[in-house]
């Protein structure tokens, strides 16, 4: 009986004592949690989250609200794009096989899908290149509307564009300077993946300044942050926010041999986005700015011919004759170091840095020559060797059954060709017959052993026209390899 007691006296003194303190316990959780939400959500919007990453009062819960509230922030200025291209006639025997029942020619089908980032009040969205590249309807998809955009302006070298929609309560982006972006910070990736509307995944910033050699062209602007938040197919265009749901990046590639997320992603910095973004706005076209030389990546081999301490900055491998390098007084094996108040370390540093100017400004260049640190200042100029604004003219020949432009004075330089036209899009007639690749510059006919140098479209008409027996159409491809295109007439 005194052992019963005994029992019984202590189980109730048990549950009593488990239940004073769930009570105290629920309460004072109740209230921190409480005052951990509010006091969280006054310091996210006064800092940024790696300064609270230091207070070592964060608990899991503060995490857990600041992924919440920048998922939440950056989605509203997240849209989904669906691009069509003009469908073409059934004339493989494969789709007759398969009995494959696509729309008759000339009706809309869909290509792809994409993302992009609400830039503006006014419905201008920034996304990539690549997403809306040969599309002839781009629809944009915004709280379960739909909208047709246009296009404002693309810039290739970056893999961004800009196209406009007319739709009201839109939210734009806040953007945060990608330069103050550090290593090791958390980010969230926001897309449609795969067709999934409105998806956020989460990772770290794993590197920046990361030169892929993805875009290809002549002038790229190589310097993605990396993270590995997970990112696919989908998610181009989309936005790379911190946790205050401020925009660091525009999602673009990510480093896989399935096509599909296996550990890394990229995006292109805000603050290259900011300035090709506005230029496409203003002018349709990016004003991009030059130095009038070739600049190298500085690599051990490099670095030990030049006698080099540090591997940093760029080496000046060609300088172009009376161009803004050679006025400023640089010469070719200078190495440059800095930029302004910019420190350079490597290429895709000194392309990103001088991405943020534009032709006529003025810089103040940091070099090293013989090891001796030497400074100079040098003006700007645009493709063209001026510093003009640069409006590239589209020349449409429906006779050639292509679009043509000029190419730019310092392009011809790169490419070592003294005049030439490239093939901007390829549509039906000749040029498609020829095979001849869209980005390919014919630089001359050659028929019945006479060479016609071609410096415009009208030239390339009259010469063919007149053309009899085999005619030999060279040039040279993006990447400076010739090629020559045979025909009989």
């Amino acid at each position: 009986m005194k052992l019963y007691k005994s029992l019984l006296i202590g189980s109730l003194g048990g549950i009593i004592g488990a239940a004073i303190f769930a009570l105290i316990y629920f309460q004072f959780f109740a209230v921190v949690q409480d005052s951990n939400h509010t006091q969280l959500k006054n310091r996210i919007d006064n800092e940024s989250f790696t300064s609270l990453a230091k207070n070592p009062m964060l608990t899991p819960f503060d995490i857990e609200e600041a992924f919440v509230n920048a998922s939440a922030v950056g989605s509203e200025s997240v849209i989904y794009i669906k691009t069509y291209t003009k469908s073409q006639p059934r004339q493989s025997w494969i789709d007759l096989f398969f009995d494959r029942r696509a729309p008759q020619d000339g009706q809309n089908r869909q290509a792809g899908s994409g993302s992009g980032v609400i830039f503006s009040k006014e419905g201008y969205i920034v996304t990539n290149n690549h997403v809306i590249a040969g599309a002839e309807k781009i629809e944009v998809i915004h709280q379960k509307r739909s909208y047709i955009a246009e296009i404002v302006g693309t810039d290739p070298s970056s893999d961004l564009a800009l196209i406009k929609i007319d739709a009201p309560s839109l939210k734009p982006v806040k953007v945060a300077s990608s330069s103050s972006v550090r290593i090791g910070e958390w980010v969230i990736a926001i897309g449609n993946p795969f067709n999934l509307t409105s998806t956020v995944t989460a990772g770290i910033v794993s590197a920046k300044s990361r030169n892929l050699a993805l875009l290809g062209g002549q002038f790229p602007i190589e310097s993605f942050i990396q993270t590995d938040a997970a990112i696919n197919p989908g998610n181009s265009g989309g936005a790379l926010v911190n946790l205050k749901g401020e925009l660091i990046g525009i999602n673009t590639a990510i480093l896989s041999q399935t096509g599909s997320y296996a550990g890394y992603g990229f995006a292109v910095p805000s603050d290259i986005v900011i300035k090709i973004i506005g230029d496409l706005k203003k002018y349709g076209e990016v004003q991009k700015a030059f130095i009038g030389a070739d600049a190298r990546e500085i690599d051990e081999e490099l670095g030990n011919k030049l006698n080099m301490e540090k591997l940093e900055g760029v080496v000046l491998s060609q300088i172009d004759k009376d161009a803004a390098a050679q006025k400023a007084g640089l010469e070719r094996g200078d190495i440059i170091i800095g930029i302004d108040n910019y420190t350079i370390s490597s290429k895709s540093d000194f392309d990103e840095v001088l991405s943020y100017y534009s032709p006529g400004d003025k810089i103040n260049v940091k070099y090293l020559r013989k090891n001796k640190v030497r400074n100079t200042q040098l003006l700007l100029t645009n493709i063209n060797g001026t510093t003009d604004i640069v409006r590239r003219e589209t020349i449409v020949s429906e006779e050639l059954g292509a679009d043509f432009e000029q190419v730019p004075l310092l392009e011809r330089n790169k490419l070592g060709i003294k005049q030439g036209i490239r093939v901007k899009n390829v549509h039906r007639g000749f040029i498609q017959k020829m095979r001849i690749p869209t980005g390919f510059i014919i630089t001359e006919v050659e028929n019945r052993q006479r060479t016609v140098p071609i410096d415009s479209v009208d030239l390339l008409l009259e010469t063919l026209k007149e053309a009899k027996g085999w005619v030999a159409i060279k040039g040279v491809h993006s990447n400076g390899e010739k090629d020559i295109y045979t025909v009989y007439f």
